[in-house]
């Protein structure tokens, strides 16, 4: 048995990670009568490392928390890690597609700032290089 900061060493993340996993119920830890603190097992280390490994792979806790239900019942939980996955990737693919579109505007100003004179405001205009980089969400 183990109390809270030695499963934190050996996993690799805060003590306050695993009181929080705990705290979820995606951690169960047993409380040691005497002193009242929460101490875990070998299995909870396995457990810790699956939920990291999850999280890695883009599941949220309460995907995890589902992941663990399914498992406990017997049932298998791979169909919808499956699909969550899938639906993930398409998620991502429009996230990566906007933060590419978002680095072409950044880039396409810098070139254009390259060329203009530091301003002091007017009172018309507040930072004129900003002002002056057009794109698509400004009807430009």
């Amino acid at each position: 048995m183990m109390n809270v900061s030695e499963l934190a060493k050996r996993a690799g993340v805060t003590g306050h990670t695993v009181r929080y996993y705990a705290r979820l119920g995606l951690l169960k830890p047993h409380r040691d009568p005497r002193s009242r603190y929460k101490k875990f097992t070998e299995s909870d280390i396995a457990r810790l490392q699956f939920i990291l490994r999850a999280r890695s792979l883009g599941f949220t806790l309460s995907e995890i928390a589902e992941i663990f239900r399914r498992s406990a019942r017997r049932q298998t939980p791979c169909p919808m890690v499956r699909e969550i996955i899938g639906r993930r990737i398409d998620e991502s693919a429009v996230q990566l597609d906007a933060v590419l579109a978002l680095r072409e505007r950044m880039k396409r100003a810098l070139v254009l700032w390259e060329t203009m004179p530091d301003q002091v405001p007017d009172g018309n205009a507040i930072c004129a290089l900003i002002e002056a980089a057009r794109d698509s969400h400004d009807g430009h």
